[in-house]
């Protein structure tokens, strides 16, 4: 059953006739405002580092879900449309652009990325007729530290599920296209070499668990699929020439990961990574630090969330430092809560927000990390509110 006629999109025609020529101070609020140049810039860099490192990609897309920005992030040419989505109705919703892209030659495979449940599957076999009539392909999750979803590699259990999958493949039920893991745990990270170590764990976990298929059918050919945003994001870091500011825990990090792509290619399977945040960017994935801040810092950051100020209290905020002396700050009562304003604060920094420049003459985004931050910043619940951060 389609459930995406259950929620429809709204009408970009309409859409555009609204907003279209209008400047920010038009829009309704809450509103999340895109940076389009922004987006293509951080959707090429991530194509032109797979190109160049000779990886297969395959693009999340559940952080924006809209079938625009899928294809800033599969990119044009005539090579493969491989996209992983969280929900049927993700699939559902961006059919028509596959459809586009297979009418026109590219090969399109659609990951649905959650662990099937009995009710997804008619959904899921809609999706999968409409975009071919073919057995399923299957990964199987491999669990690499994460501890949310997938088998723990070198146990009985892989082991089993890992025959029954073979047989199930032998009998003409399946295709048992690869495997997968998602470094979720990897967003702790807080510099290079931890973003890159995460890395090469997945693909470590993978490779062992690519040996147990081979001891049962020696010449399968396997997709080791990885990534994370972080870890994705720091396959950049291979690139760099030697020397150029790389101190040596990272050259190390480098030089181990380097070592475990060697291997796995020289078992000949296929290396593909994957990720769906770093298009649009945000406070947590500038805290990881898995690029320089000259390659992932704010002027990256792609999304902005307009709301207004509904009120102000002028002495409700807390003091800037802890002396008796120190007057309290202003406190703001924000038009808009958690739902606009984000999930869940990241572990470098408590709010939901920094406050941008916009409009406001000399006044420019942070130039210190996250963590360093000092100034407004925003936090939400039902109704959102900012205050003064205080300095160390």
């Amino acid at each position: 059953m389609a459930t995406a006629s259950l929620y429809p999109l709204a009408n970009k025609e309409e859409l555009m006739k609204l907003f279209v020529g209008k400047s920010l101070k038009d829009v309704p609020t809450p509103a999340a405002v895109l940076d389009l140049s922004k987006l293509k810039s951080n959707c090429s860099r991530m194509l032109e580092a797979v190109d160049a490192l000779k990886f297969g990609w395959r693009a999340h897309i559940k952080t924006h879900k809209t079938a625009e920005l899928t294809r800033l992030q599969v990119g044009g040419g005539i090579g493969p449309v491989n996209i992983i989505v969280s929900t049927i109705i993700e699939a559902e919703n961006v059919l028509p652009l596959l459809l586009e892209y297979k009418s026109a030659g590219r090969v399109v495979n659609v990951l649905y990325s959650f662990p099937i449940t009995p009710s997804a599957v008619p959904g899921l076999a809609l999706v999968s007729k409409t975009l071919a009539s073919t057995i399923p392909s299957v990964f199987l999750k491999i669990d690499m530290g994460g501890h949310r979803a997938g088998i723990a590699p070198q146990t009985a259990a892989c082991s089993t599920l890992i025959s029954s999958l073979l047989a199930l493949e032998s009998q003409g039920h399946l295709h048992l296209l690869g495997l997968y893991s998602h470094a979720g745990h990897s967003y702790s990270s807080s510099n290079r070499a931890s973003a890159l170590d995460y890395l090469r764990q997945e693909f470590e976990s993978l490779f062992v668990t690519s040996s147990a298929v081979h001891s049962i059918s020696p010449s399968k050919p396997l997709v080791l699929s990885v990534g994370a945003t972080p870890t994705t994001t720091s396959v950049r870091n291979l690139l760099v020439e030697d020397g150029e500011g790389v101190s040596e825990e990272e050259v190390k990090a480098i030089a181990a990961l380097k070592a475990t792509i060697e291997a796995i290619r020289e078992e000949k399977c296929s290396i593909e990574i994957h990720a769906g945040v770093y298009p649009i960017l945000d406070i947590q994935q500038l805290a990881t630090h898995a690029l320089p801040s000259t390659l992932l810092s704010y002027p990256n950051q792609a999304l902005t969330i307009l709301t207004e100020i509904a009120s102000l209290y002028p002495s409700r905020g807390k003091p800037l430092s802890n002396s008796p002396t120190s007057p309290p700050t202003s406190e703001a009562l924000l038009a808009s809560g958690s739902l606009a304003l984000g999930r869940e604060p990241c572990k470098a920094y408590p709010g939901w927000g920094i406050l941008s420049p916009w409009n406001r003459p000399g006044v420019i985004m942070p130039t210190c990390p996250p963590e360093e931050y000092r100034g407004w910043i925003g936090m939400g619940k039902e109704r959102g509110k900012m205050w003064r951060r205080s300095w160390r």
